[in-house]
């Protein structure tokens, strides 16, 4: 059985009414911003190229191709802010297909984030995609772990960045082939652990890995502890996972459902922006791609609906109402139209023409 949500309409709308569920109040960005903020901050942007256009005042804009630089941007209140989004962003999908309008619903955790606040964000995370499809899948990391074994080498930027895309592969052979040290087996040792949370944890735990690594794992056993108090068996454990590390810098995480070729959900914690923007505090968050739910939809059914009522001429109106409206009353779905659609499937056909119904 399959999870009612088929539309990423429905989505959102489903999404939405969970985070507000939580206690997360809504929050609406202008449709263009001051391009000078997606120039400032283009390293955590998640494209490079910008949609612009100069105002009536001579000002250059932008149409937001980010919603969470436009929220943390804005003052931030004491405390704890929790807020959620429903918007579009303008983005170049792939290279050279141009510009679209990208649907997303997200939710953002600023400020003083503790343990509670982190494992609430992931939960949300897994109840988005458990929403969505019936089969579904919340694969979570911590960039302290591979990071805190990459910093034991004198790495080169592009080594290190190499490095890390062997992990994100989970290619091993690339991994012994670029002269990492001792950090290579670690590593691969990393990249081999795939499986649910807390199982696969204790798996990690029992790697010889650096201080800092351990560090990263000890937060993720706090996660995982509050992750099982919600009883949501799909959430992994997964080292690949190494969204951008320019980014996030802490807890990350992708989720997947059923019938969609890439991930729906990118999320984690990225306070290296708000230490950027001078504010302190922590930062955590993700989005759903809308967009991408339509490759997830569920199988077409059988049959469009029960009915289809077809009349000949003008005269035939009457009877073919009386009919349609007579099969709605034994709750059947019925469509009235002059001409079959050539696209659609019924149960049953009736063809009303010269004062008679017959099937077809």
């Amino acid at each position: 059985m399959t999870a009612p949500v088929q539309s990423p309409e429905q989505a959102g709308r489903v999404l939405r009414a969970l985070y507000a569920g939580y206690g997360y109040q809504p929050f609406r960005v202008q449709k263009f911003e001051r391009y000078e903020l997606y120039s400032e901050f283009r390293r955590f942007l998640a494209t490079e190229k910008v949609l612009t256009f100069t105002n009536t005042d001579g000002r250059l804009m932008a149409m937001k191709p980010d919603v969470t630089l436009s929220i943390v941007q804005t003052p931030q209140p004491e405390g704890l802010r929790k807020v959620f989004y429903h918007e579009n962003v303008y983005r170049e999908q792939r290279p050279g297909e141009g510009f679209r309008e990208i649907p997303q619903t997200g939710l953002e955790c600023i400020g003083a984030l503790d343990g509670y606040a982190v494992g609430e964000v992931v939960m949300l995370a897994a109840k988005s995609l458990a929403a969505i499809r019936d089969s579904w899948v919340l694969d979570v990391s911590h960039l302290g772990v591979v990071m805190g074994v990459l910093d034991e080498e004198d790495l080169t930027e592009e080594k290190r960045a190499a490095a890390l895309a062997a992990v994100a592969a989970k290619n091993v052979p690339a991994l012994r082939q670029l002269g990492l040290g001792g950090a290579a087996k670690a590593l691969a040792g990393l990249t081999a652990l795939y499986g649910p949370l807390s199982e696969t944890l204790g798996q990690a735990e029992a790697l010889p890995l650096p201080g800092r690594s351990r560090e990263a794992l000890g937060e993720l056993r706090a996660l995982a502890e509050q992750i099982a108090l919600y009883d949501l068996p799909n959430v992994h454990l997964d080292f690949s996972v190494v969204n951008d590390v320019a980014y996030y810098d802490d807890i990350v995480f992708r989720g997947f459902v059923e019938g969609a070729p890439s991930a729906v959900l990118s999320g984690g914690r990225y306070d290296k922006l708000l230490q950027r923007m001078g504010k302190t505090g922590g930062a955590l968050g993700f989005a759903v791609y809308l967009d991408r739910l339509e490759d997830a939809r569920a199988p077409r059914p059988a049959c469009d609906g029960d009915l289809l009522v077809c009349y000949a001429a003008a005269e035939d109106i009457p009877l073919a109402v009386q009919t349609a409206e007579a099969a709605r009353a034994r709750g059947e779905t019925v469509r009235v139209q002059a001409q079959p659609p050539k696209t659609l499937r019924y149960r049953r056909v009736l063809r009303v023409q010269k004062g008679a119904v017959t099937e077809c």
